[in-house]
């Protein structure tokens, strides 16, 4: 592999030490509202008394469909669903201590397969196979996507009813590209090469941009980099981070660090895409979701000049492409007091056929055959992404070992810690951590 190895200086090092269960790189915030809701049958047995059914998810163009269809369409007679705008972050905090009592403060939880193994292993989600054995037609589940299901699955139980899916797309100025004779890269090697003549003749000084925030996304990036390789953090429960696997995703991130503006380790998604709206780069990797806003001319002057493709992999020879597949879905806490019928049949409205199409283009639904290729201006580049992205992994001990490793990583990635020197040093947090488990 051909990898630049020299860093350029003031990169920010910002080695957070963070506690929160199962934090992803799916970002917060939204430009999306209400108006997106659509209304669906919601049949359930309604209550005889007052009810308010508490719905904690995330807001973001990719979730906010779906929360606001189920809000619209279930809030009847006496029954109240409330759902109160939130960040990623403060979702991941009121998670813990929603499922850490006898009695939480939410009915209904938004999760994502990197989180179930460890929340569902803990008994704190209710499985979900009677429910769709007794609801599966009413709602015609089968059509949720298999793998998608099984991403939100445990030991054989699933513990979520998949929503929707997403996976890193590549989004680049196709006229910056044009007229530089460029074309959307296929490695990082090639990623490098364009960045150059970008920043030479383009008069962009950081034309690359990632989400590698240190409290979250760098580790979402790593294990993208280190999947593209046919490595992941966890093999059969082993440690994997003294891998060539993890040596070639360092290798790589390093490589492009040079090229993204030197605050990178701050910026999370919605920074990405900033950058993107105001032109200061010219090609970011993100989730799918936030794909959609790039095509807002309500959200930049520069909408109708972003094109996307598939993300690159690590090198011509890596199996995969630098991609993550984040499934995120609804589950309902063991702890809550209200009827799980009543939330089961609530979160199954909500991903049915009418809400499904109604979150394209700003979603990947997990409902089979909603997305083609002409259902957005992502939609070929997501679908030949998501068929080339390594499965996602399900163990209970992958969200405490990314939290462990997290800030060696960043030390790793700035420059202040050597790159084997942190392998070894992540290699034995990771080992700690799988033992305490």
């Amino acid at each position: 592999m051909r990898y630049r190895t020299h860093l350029r200086t003031g990169i920010t090092a910002m080695a957070i030490a963070v506690t929160l269960t199962g934090v992803t790189a799916c970002g917060a915030g939204s430009r999306t509202g209400a108006q997106d809701a659509t209304a669906v049958e919601c049949d359930y047995a309604m209550p005889e008394s007052e009810t308010t059914v508490n719905v904690l998810a995330y807001n973001s163009s990719a979730i906010d469909p779906f929360t606001n269809t189920m809000v619209k369409s279930c809030t009847r007679e006496n029954v109240t669903l409330k759902h109160d705008p939130i960040d990623f972050s403060g979702q991941v905090t009121k998670t813990t201590a929603t499922l850490s009592g006898e009695s939480g403060s939410y009915d209904i939880l938004e999760t994502y397969g990197f989180a179930v193994p460890e929340i569902a292993s803990a008994g704190s989600i209710v499985p979900l196979d009677d429910y769709v054995a007794e609801y599966g037609d009413k709602y015609a589940l089968d059509a949720l996507n298999e793998g998608m299901r099984s991403a939100l699955s445990y030991e054989g139980q699933l513990y979520a009813l998949p929503m929707q899916a997403q996976m890193y797309v590549l989004a680049y100025r196709q006229d910056v590209f044009d007229e530089l004779g460029l074309t959307p890269p296929k490695t990082f090697a090639d990623m490098i090469d364009a960045a150059e003549v970008i920043r030479e003749q383009g008069g962009i000084e950081y034309p690359i941009a990632l989400p590698m925030n240190a409290t979250a996304d760098v580790s979402t990036i790593y294990q993208a980099a280190m999947n593209s390789t046919g490595a992941d953090f966890l093999d059969s429960g082993e440690p994997q981070f003294a891998s060539d696997g993890s040596r070639q995703a360092l290798e790589g991130l390093r490589s492009l660090l040079p090229y993204m503006d030197p605050q990178v380790t701050t910026f999370d998604q919605p920074k990405v895409q900033q950058q993107m709206f105001n032109g200061t780069a010219a090609m970011a990797v993100m989730f799918s979701g936030r794909m959609n806003d790039l095509t807002l001319e309500s959200n930049s002057k520069l909408a109708e000049n972003f094109a996307f493709a598939a993300p690159p992999s690590l090198d011509a020879d890596a199996p995969y492409l630098f991609s993550r597949l984040s499934v995120d879905g609804w589950a309902i806490p063991e702890n809550t007091t209200l009827d799980k019928d009543m939330l089961f049949q609530m979160i199954a409205s909500a991903v049915g056929e009418d809400a499904s199409k109604a979150s394209v283009p700003a979603a990947y639904p997990a409902r089979e055959g909603i997305v083609t290729d002409d259902s957005s201006k992502y939609a070929v580049a997501a679908n030949e992404t998501i068929a080339a992205t390594m499965p996602a992994p399900n163990d209970p001990a992958s969200a405490p070992v990314t939290n462990a490793i997290r800030p060696v990583l960043v030390q790793v990635l700035t420059g202040q810690v050597e790159i084997e020197a942190g392998m070894q040093e992540m290699q034995r947090l990771a080992e700690e951590t799988v033992a305490s488990n």
